[in-house]
């Protein structure tokens, strides 16, 4: 397992990944001192998203969070890794990435409550948004990847157009077939993918040693995929190898596979309990090796952080999660009747049927009493009638 930074924040030189990380020198060095720092803000900045998340969703706020807690490495070295033109594709947890790549915290909060399919453009970002289903994001990463290869945007040699894709999902998703059929697809075509799971030891209840005999990093082999096995605490480690992994498949010489060992500190999700299945020895073994406190300290034996910009980092966070807090308390909710507005392109009869379901549904409570302004509060058919129609038109206008 390649690593570059030990749990005390040692660095160990590597023959090969420190040319990667050093690059030309200058600004392209990934592992100077304003990097560094940055790459430790980033991780305190998303963690302190992630807990305020995990508190709104106990408020009643969320509907469900999946936290990333612990694995902020893994995450934050994978998206500033990625260049500029590359496609990400995420599966539900992967907040780091959306941080590197600029999309705001409270749109995936959004999306958690129910209000937001997305919330971000994915042709400007260059990320596509959170997909829900397991694996099922791996078909559509190579799927773009070899839309790539026909656009003539790959192994051309031009480093501020050739792209790559670089697909997410857990350990556990990578048990699913729609992984197994997307590496059959990437490696028959060539295509420029990196397939980065993080194996962070628990599919659910289900522990890896169950899930596989061997790193799941062998998994690709056997479809003639190069991988590579990293500390996925170690953000320097994870860095250099996606960024590898990247180059190689931009400049056209197929699909890389990386698996990065790291650790879910929270449940699963909101909705599990992992006290249940997971033993207190195994949480506080994997708290040692946190990845905020591994950077923190190499960068203390740099001479290149302290007090004030730790205190700074901190109350930047916190600012962050009350932003947060305040943003999702003071959220309307959405007009139901919006749902079948946007369905299709055009009006369509079972749309228009379970619209009507709908109405008559939401009417029962009115008939009910309650509220004796729900009239004027709840839109009449005939309004809401009136309302999409001229909507439509003026989107097809």
């Amino acid at each position: 397992m390649v690593q570059l930074l030990s749990p005390d924040g040692t660095r160990t030189p590597h023959p090969e990944l420190d040319a990667v990380i050093a690059g030309n020198g200058g600004e392209d060095d990934l592992a100077s001192p304003e990097r560094l720092r940055g790459y430790y803000r980033d991780m305190v900045m998303i963690r302190a998203a992630d807990l305020e998340a995990t508190s709104l969703q106990r408020q009643g706020q969320l509907g469900l969070w999946a936290s990333a807690l612990g694995q902020e490495a893994a995450q934050i070295g994978a998206g500033h890794a990625s260049r500029e033109q590359d496609y990400l594709v995420p599966t539900y947890r992967e907040h780091g990435i959306a941080w590197a790549r600029g999309i705001e915290p409270w749109r995936l909060l959004e999306s958690f409550r129910g209000v937001s399919h997305g919330g971000w453009d994915p042709n400007a970002l260059r990320t596509h948004p959170y997909m829900i289903v397991l694996g099922s994001q791996a078909p559509h990463a190579v799927g773009y990847a070899m839309g790539l290869q026909r656009d003539g945007v790959v192994g051309t040699g031009k480093k501020e157009t050739d792209t790559a894709v670089l697909a997410l999902f857990g350990d556990g998703a990578s048990s699913e077939g729609e992984v197994s059929e997307s590496f059959t697809f990437a490696a028959s075509f060539q295509a420029p993918v990196v397939f980065f799971t993080q194996n962070n030891q628990w599919a659910i209840s289900v522990p890896t040693s169950v899930q596989t005999r061997v790193p799941l990093a062998q998994r690709s082999r056997g479809w003639g995929i190069p991988s590579v096995r990293v500390d996925g605490n170690d953000v320097l480690a994870v860095l250099a190898a996606v960024r590898d992994g990247l180059d190689a498949a931009r400049a056209g010489e197929g699909p890389r596979f990386i698996e990065a060992v790291t650790y879910r500190m929270a449940a699963h999700t909101t909705s599990d309990d992992a006290s249940r299945y997971r033993p207190s020895s195994e949480e506080e073994e994997w708290a040692a090796k946190d990845p905020i406190l591994r950077l923190r300290r190499h960068l203390e034996q740099l001479g290149e952080i302290d007090e004030e910009f730790v205190a700074r980092c901190d109350e930047e966070a916190h600012d962050l999660a009350m932003q947060l807090h305040h943003h999702i308390h003071g959220m309307e909710d959405p007009d139901p009747l919006g749902m079948f507005t946007h369905a299709y392109a055009e009006p369509h009869p079972i749309v228009e049927a379970e619209r009507e379901q709908y109405l008559e549904y939401i009417a029962q409570f009115e008939d009910e009493g309650g509220d004796e302004n729900a009239d004027d509060a709840t839109p009449s058919r005939d309004q809401n009638a009136e309302q999409d129609t001229a909507e439509q038109n003026g989107e097809r206008a």
